[in-house]
């Protein structure tokens, strides 16, 4: 499994790479890698995080919301990919 943050803007960052096995999914690794981004994100002073994922990804959409994420309107490079979706979670 793996996850990573990237810089999107001074107080966004971005969750890149989120992946886990087959074998390992349906036991909340996922959640636990994206609880420690975001963890990591706070730590680094980052006020939301921001990912996308394909519109197709239904086990990931799941887990986003399941997470307290929202769909937003796709941004940068995804500005028009009708095959992405677009989530957005504000830090506490």
């Amino acid at each position: 499994a793996c996850g990573a943050i990237k810089e999107y803007q001074a107080d966004t960052t971005e969750i890149k790479r989120m992946f886990v096995l087959p074998i390992g999914r349906r036991k909340g690794i996922a959640s636990k890698i994206l609880i420690e981004l975001e963890q990591w994100a706070k730590e680094l002073s980052y006020a939301k995080c921001i990912l996308e994922t394909g519109v197709n990804q239904s086990e990931a959409i799941e887990l986003y919301h399941k997470n307290g994420y929202h769909i937003i309107k796709n941004y940068g490079q995804y500005e028009n990919a009708v095959k992405s979706v677009c989530f957005e979670k504000i830090l506490n």
